[in-house]
């Protein structure tokens, strides 16, 4: 269900409105397909899958949603010749050496409204989860600006809702110390934060210009070489973890989580998911039982959250990884 996660923190007095008023405001915006001449279109869609057409899912008091994106992205290249071919028929039209700039956005648009019909479209979709015991927001990806996307939506539908009391406030989750400093520090000293360990893949980048790269896949990482990687100055991006032997995953120097995966140990046990439901209240049960234990002790490995109202960073935060090598 969750292959990645990023987290915001969503504001104590916000309180998740009647499902059933929920799910209409969703079915307003449900997905429809781009049209013929539509780059992208973004909408709900059942988080059950096409068998389902329930866009709100409550499992044990939590909300999951999905959200679904088509694009018709259309090649650079084929739009800068087609463009080029119409500025060319122009001046053997009118006689003009020059096109002016308003001409050539002419020309772009219409060869975009031209070649659109003929893009292919690209399907993705996206999902969320709402936990409003613990006050968070997670969202299936690996990226800040494409969770950014899916928040956006959400906030869009929830804010035409009277029900939904004050709308809601979703800020990216921001720690005391940065998962770059952390995750030097737990390389330099070979020792990982409490309830976790460190696995066997690690990506290692110059701060500068070259950003050059270091990469070590299923390679141990508690050899001198990394320690030297460190103290040189390069600074880890990813870093492959286990918390409690339940859960394997990559964090990034953003604080994102990607590669989520569940263990064995998780998985044993849980009985058969049965056809009716094909599996999706087990999945999301376990899912966000997981998650919501491993999030706080990932943000207390990481030196704490910050509060919205400290706005600026702590000393932890800006001290530099090389310092943390040393110590």
């Amino acid at each position: 269900m969750f292959k990645a996660a990023s987290f915001f923190r969503i504001a104590d007095d916000f309180a998740l409105p009647p499902l059933d008023a929920l799910e209409d405001a969703l079915q307003t915006s449900r997905f429809l397909p781009c049209g013929a001449t539509q780059a992208e279109s973004s909408g709900w869609v059942a988080p059950r899958g096409n068998k389902s057409t329930v866009l709100a899912e409550s499992v044990g008091q939590q909300l999951i949603l999905r959200l679904c994106t088509e694009r018709r992205p259309l090649p650079a290249s084929a739009v800068k010749d087609a463009v080029e071919q119409r500025i060319e028929q122009y001046k053997l039209e009118t006689g003009h050496e020059r096109v002016g700039a308003k001409i050539k956005k002419e020309f772009k648009e219409e060869v975009i409204l031209d070649l659109l019909p003929r893009a292919f479209t690209k399907r993705s979709s996206t999902t969320l989860w709402i936990d409003p015991v613990n006050k968070f927001l997670v969202v299936d990806s690996g990226s800040l600006t494409g969770a950014d996307k899916v928040v956006s939506q959400l906030v869009e539908v929830l804010s035409e809702m009277p029900e939904s009391g004050p709308g809601l406030l979703a800020r990216p989750v921001q720690t005391t110390m940065s998962a770059a400093v952390a995750m030097a520090h737990w390389l330099a000293s070979r020792e990982a934060p409490v309830g976790f360990s460190v696995d066997r893949d690690c990506e290692l980048k110059m701060p500068d210009d070259q950003k050059s790269t270091v990469r070590y896949s299923r390679h141990t990482l508690e050899i001198d070489e990394v320690t030297e990687h460190i103290a040189a100055g390069k600074v880890p991006t990813q870093l492959a973890m286990t918390w409690n032997d339940r859960v394997s995953f990559v964090l990034t120097d953003a604080a994102q989580v990607r590669k989520l995966k569940l263990l064995d140990v998780v998985l044993d046990g849980v009985q058969d998911k049965g056809k009716d439901d094909d599996g999706f209240d087990a999945d999301a049960a376990i899912v966000t039982g997981e998650l919501s234990a491993l999030i706080p002790d990932l943000l207390e490995a990481l030196g704490g959250e910050l509060s919205a109202e400290e706005t600026s960073l702590s000393p932890e935060t800006v001290k530099p990884a090389i310092e943390l090598a040393d110590a």
